[in-house]
């Protein structure tokens, strides 16, 4: 490969070579999630079972969006 094609790949994909690079350092992804275990209210449980019936998302994905 010439220089001026690595240079325009690089450039193109400068997003995915800092998560990589990011990587290399802390070996977590961005978008890596984890399992916690979490105690909620019983009232605030039966909102997020609500908020997912309405929107279909489960409830993890809805606290994410809410941070």
């Amino acid at each position: 490969m010439r220089q001026k094609q690595i240079n325009k790949i690089l450039k193109e994909n400068k997003d995915l070579f800092t998560i990589l690079e990011n990587y290399d350092k802390t070996m977590e992804l961005p978008f890596q999630r984890e399992k916690i275990n979490l105690t909620l209210s019983v009232a605030t449980l039966k909102k997020l079972k609500k908020l997912r019936q309405k929107t279909g998302k489960p409830i993890s994905r809805i606290i994410e969006e809410k941070f």
